[in-house]
């Protein structure tokens, strides 16, 4: 067992400082990194110490992994802590910390190599008997059209490495099939260096559901009770919640072993996230695994008491968990995650960037806010649009509902746009109330909604 004396968290923003608060609490020292373009970001005043570590354009910064090391030795850290995003989830920037004797806070470079790559994790999901969509086995590099007959119209193009919903292709017909082949690796080796793609079958109006769980050394594992993301834009997720209104507690068991199974059979470390689609008719297919922390990890922490981030720690240093399945299963109320983001969701969510003249986020019984930014912040161009994270937590679905109401008015913003509106209208719809929802609902939704506003 080793202890961390200091950390250095190789994110920006809002997950930079959700890290810095729990080392705090720990006793362990923070060392922040920060690019030209952050130079006034809170995480950087949170954390004990801070670096620059280059120009403000990611790949200038955030992405360049000589620049993140050199800083946590510099500093003297015993271990990073990668959050989400950036180089979480590379396998290669895991193994450069170990070879410069830093901890990886996160699953092995062997984890993340063989359940980060989309192709593989289906083929490990599959051998571990976890249900998979029909698709083409591993990646696809010539006769397109051949296998996508196989599998049947409508398909899914995938990135092997893809994330946050980039690389993605929906194709209904064999005439529009290769274009779309192209267009999905161009897309892909753009984001992630790595163009291989594959292929699934489309699955019509699935829900979107997802286990969080944690798994030590000693294969001691919890994985806790669902997340329902379906309510997303071009897969870029909005709103998340917990239980999920469609999900029975003997599917969330099935759920639960479908994740230990692929858990146990990748030996993997740390937390993670397996991601499913569930159809109309109750039967839930593998989709991916996420090899870190997820932007929508607060709303588990809102309804079991676990600091996700601790575990994360803990297990890094060859600890036990300190949560057990019985304390995921005892979970309380239900929790909401509201994204909020600087765009303008009236103008098709044109990116909304400036000085923020003024910010009173909400307050009160069952509220949490995760965020960055404050009055007199100027939001810079180079990043990801979400500014914070509002996490509502109540004791049914109703009053998490009737909170968020509460919460999203109180929360007043200004100098920039902000999609707290958007937010309010999604959750007083006959559709979410009634919790009859599915990843196509919000794309439904904003049609009537901003023919509606244009009248006003």
């Amino acid at each position: 067992m080793s202890e961390f004396k200091k950390v250095l968290i190789a994110n920006r923003g809002e997950i930079a400082l959700r890290v810095i608060r729990t080392l705090r609490e720990m006793g362990i020292g923070s060392v922040a990194v920060y690019s030209e373009g952050d130079r006034n970001s809170m995480h950087i005043r949170m954390a004990d110490e801070a670096v620059c570590i280059g120009a403000a354009p990611s790949r200038n910064s955030y992405l360049v992994m000589e620049n993140i090391i050199s800083a946590a030795l510099s500093t003297g850290c015993d271990a990073v802590h990668p959050g989400y995003g950036f180089l979480s989830e590379n396998a290669g920037f895991s193994k450069l910390c170990s070879r410069n004797r830093l901890v990886f806070i996160g699953p092995s470079p062997d984890s993340i190599k063989l359940l980060g790559h989309k192709a593989q994790a289906r083929e490990i999901a599959s051998k571990a008997g976890v249900p998979v969509t029909p698709g083409s086995d591993g990646c696809i590099k010539k006769d397109f059209l051949k296998e996508a007959r196989k599998i049947g119209y409508p398909v899914m193009i995938k990135a092997a490495a893809g994330g946050g919903g980039r690389g993605i292709r929906i194709v209904f017909s064999e005439d529009k099939l290769l274009h779309e082949v192209e267009m999905a690796r161009n897309e892909a080796g753009a984001a992630f260096g790595n163009d291989e793609v594959y292929f699934e079958r489309f699955i019509d109006r699935p829900r979107h559901i997802e286990i969080q769980f944690v798994r030590d050394c000693k294969g001691n594992i919890a994985a806790f009770p669902e997340r329902d993301c379906s309510v997303q834009r071009r897969n870029q997720k909005l709103i998340e919640e917990t239980p999920s209104p469609a999900v029975t507690p003997e599917l969330r068991k099935k759920l639960q072993k479908a994740v230990y199974n692929l858990a146990d059979s990748a030996d993997y470390h740390g937390a993670g996230t397996v991601e499913f689609l569930l159809d109309k008719n109750g039967s839930f297919y593998f989709m991916e695994v996420n090899t870190r922390l997820q932007v929508e990890h607060p709303v588990t922490e809102s309804i079991t008491g676990t600091d996700l981030v601790r575990e994360q720690i803990l297990v890094a240093r060859k600890m036990e968990l300190s949560v057990k399945q019985k304390d995921a299963d005892a979970f309380k109320g239900h929790s909401i995650e509201h994204r909020i983001n600087a765009e303008d969701w009236r103008n098709n969510f044109m990116p909304s960037v400036g000085r923020i003249d003024e910010w009173i986020p909400p307050g009160g019984p069952g509220i949490r806010i995760d965020s960055h930014v404050y009055t007199g912040y100027n939001l810079p161009v180079y990043y990801d649009s979400m500014i914070a994270k509002l996490v509502i937590w109540a004791p049914t679905r109703s009053a998490a509902i009737a909170r968020s109401n509460r919460a999203l008015d109180e929360f007043k913003v200004e100098g920039i746009k902000t999609t707290i509106g958007v937010h309010k209208k999604i959750i007083n719809s006959e559709e979410f109330m009634s919790g009859d929802l599915d990843t196509k609902f919000l794309e439904r939704f904003l049609t009537p909604v901003a023919a509606d506003d244009c009248k006003k």
